[in-house]
């Protein structure tokens, strides 16, 4: 990749993954798009998606986390999944010798296991040992036939950070025709989804998937998908439903087999917590307030612990900036950050400093206004998108990333 790659991957991130945990309001003609794909997070985790990194901003999928207190500042909300990590790249989690290894042929012996009577074919199953997705996902599918016709049967296991798991509801009726949809808290502070819908919500095929997602308190989802067919698409439906009734599908994904399997799945998501500087969203708003120039102030921040989506005004006009302090983890012999700030500019005090946008002496990151500065192991960033005209100049922005009012509290 790229320096130019790596740094619009690094900044779409902090304008599109700005204030985590919050959902934007989606527009009814991805509804339909977004429910399945959400259904489908799967599949996200099968498309070389690594180390534990969601794919954050791909219409159709259940990943997108935006700001829900204003739009995002660029039109960018759209692009293709950026890095994730420390310095912008998505950290592999490193392995624990406590950790136990799950094969794949364990998972799709436990689905076996869970299913009735019934013959089982084309098994296949992917463990904690897959090598490309670092132990942050395990799955199974086959065909299952119960003497009424075969059917895909498709099984898959994610634990999520505090905060991070998509919330299921049922899709509106006008949007997304299905035939029956629950969702309901069990007795363990789970939450159990249930829908009998189809595989094209326009229903422009008959075929069907029944679905059962379970989120549990300790970051689990686990997901059990069904089709009236021997595959997802493009074969004919084998049998009129289905073979596993709503209650049939609740417990299989309820089954305390999982338990060991859950155990041994590592979380995905970024871990923001080890990023966090000890900064709170007000200790941020108080050093940047004493920072900007004269005129301009914060009427609102929104954000985590690494990235603050802030609102800005000079007067009448209104303006916005990403601002993003971090403390880098790096994990063994990873030099995304070091490859980021090549060619910087030293500072006095030993930090690295890279400008982007028009006139900068590196990449106009397609318009952007940005500084970004490495002192140590704290990194800042501030960022003003294209959209407007800006309140800050790239100057005044460098004067804010490079100020030593920066510090970690922890």
């Amino acid at each position: 990749m790229s320096e130019q790659d790596r740094f619009e991957d690094d900044l779409l991130y902090a304008l599109t993954r700005t204030g985590e945990g919050f959902h934007a309001e989606q527009a009814p003609l991805v509804a339909g798009g977004l429910d399945r794909g959400r259904r489908r997070w799967r599949r996200r985790s099968a498309a070389a998606v690594v180390g534990g990194a969601a794919a954050l901003a791909l219409v159709g999928t259940g990943a997108v986390h935006l700001s829900g207190s204003s739009p995002a500042p660029t039109a960018l909300v759209a692009a293709g999944a950026p890095s994730a990590g420390a310095g912008g790249s998505a950290p592999v989690p490193s392995a624990s010798a406590s950790t136990p290894v799950i094969s794949g042929d364990e998972v799709l012996a436990t689905l076996q296991a869970l299913l009735p009577q019934g013959r089982s074919t084309d098994g296949k199953g992917r463990g904690t040992d897959d090598a490309t997705l670092h132990g942050t996902f395990v799955g199974a599918d086959l065909v299952y036939d119960d003497g009424q016709g075969k059917a895909l049967i498709s099984l898959g296991v994610q634990k999520h950070r505090k905060g991070q798991s998509q919330e299921h509801t049922c899709p509106d009726p006008k949007l997304n025709r299905i035939d029956s949809c629950t969702v309901a808290t069990l007795p363990d502070g789970s939450r159990l989804y249930l829908s009998q819908g189809y595989e094209y919500p326009d229903r422009r095929a008959d075929t069907k998937e029944w679905l059962a997602v379970l989120t549990g308190p300790d970051g689990r989802e686990i997901t059990l998908s069904e089709w009236n067919a021997p595959q997802e698409k493009g074969a004919p439906d084998s049998r009129p439903n289905p073979p596993l009734t709503l209650d049939q599908l609740k417990a299989v994904v309820t089954d305390r087999s999982w338990d060991r399997i859950v155990a041994a799945v590592r979380l995905d998501g970024v871990d923001y917590a080890a990023q966090d500087t000890g900064l709170s969203l007000q200790d941020r708003q108080a050093v940047l307030a004493a920072l900007l120039p004269a005129g301009v102030t914060v009427t609102k921040i929104d954000g985590n612990e690494v990235f603050a989506d802030v609102q800005l005004a000079q007067g009448q006009r209104a303006g916005s900036l990403v601002l993003r302090v971090q403390k880098l983890v790096r994990e063994p012999g990873d030099r995304t950050t070091e490859q980021l700030f090549e060619g910087a500019t030293v500072l006095p005090d030993g930090g690295r400093l890279k400008l982007y946008g028009p006139g900068a002496p590196t990449a106009d990151a397609k318009g952007q206004l940005v500084a970004d500065v490495l002192r140590g192991d704290l990194r800042i960033m501030v960022a003003q998108g294209p959209t407007g005209k800006p309140l800050l100049t790239l100057d005044q922005l460098k004067a804010i990333a490079t100020s030593a009012e920066w510090k970690t509290k922890k």
